[in-house]
């Protein structure tokens, strides 16, 4: 839990993923759009993946990829990021960690 609350504070946004899932994937594109560069952490490339997915479960995530953490707290996976999306709340939590164009 202690490397996943490190890379977690690492940059304004991060996501915990793997390589081959389609709704991080859709997280990642939502996030591109949004004009926010995350730091993605790719569970599926890191020999300590499966201890930081545990540790994902044990903190609350439903599942544990995509997990989403906006200034170094956990908002959750793809439900919890587009509910935040649809309602409009991501865009002032990611206010700070968007890039201008």
């Amino acid at each position: 839990m202690e490397k996943v609350m490190r890379l977690a504070s690492e940059k304004g946004v991060v996501m915990f993923s793997r390589s081959s899932c389609c709704m991080c994937y859709a997280v990642k594109i939502l996030f591109h759009e949004l004009r926010v560069n995350i730091m993605v952490h790719e569970l599926d490339h890191d020999p300590e993946g499966r201890d930081m997915e545990r540790a994902l479960m044990r903190m609350g995530c439903s599942k544990p990829v995509p997990a989403v953490f906006i200034g170094g707290k956990m908002v959750g996976s793809t439900n919890e990021v587009m509910s935040l999306h649809l309602n409009g709340s991501l865009a002032q939590l990611i206010r700070p960690y968007q890039f201008m164009s």
